[in-house]
């Protein structure tokens, strides 16, 4: 059951796995992107790395979501996704505000 009208449904493979664990969740909200993180999942330099295949995995999910939506082309959004993203690494719209909250 959904708490908020827009919240996403948890997919039916997160549900029937008992050792399931939610790591992020992000909200568009306010004209600003607040999320929830669980840092602890991955929480050493290597964890870097868990983090990095989490967000290219999210990326090609998107991609592929839009194709099947949209039509749009998969490679083509990889590249955009990929081109704005390491843009706002080097220069971020905005800055990273708010408070680690446990």
């Amino acid at each position: 059951m959904r708490s908020h009208k827009t919240e996403l449904i948890i997919p039916p493979t997160a549900q029937s796995d008992k050792n399931a664990r939610e790591v992020v969740r992000a909200w568009i909200a306010h004209g600003g992107l607040h999320c929830s993180i669980d840092p602890a999942i991955w929480s050493n330099e290597q964890g870097c790395i868990g983090w990095g295949i989490l967000l290219s995995d999210i990326a090609r999910h998107v991609a592929d979501a839009l194709n099947k939506e949209s039509g749009l082309d998969k490679q083509q959004t990889l590249q955009a996704i990929r081109k704005t993203f390491d843009e706002e690494i080097q220069s971020p719209t905005a800055e990273t505000k708010g408070e680690f909250l446990h």
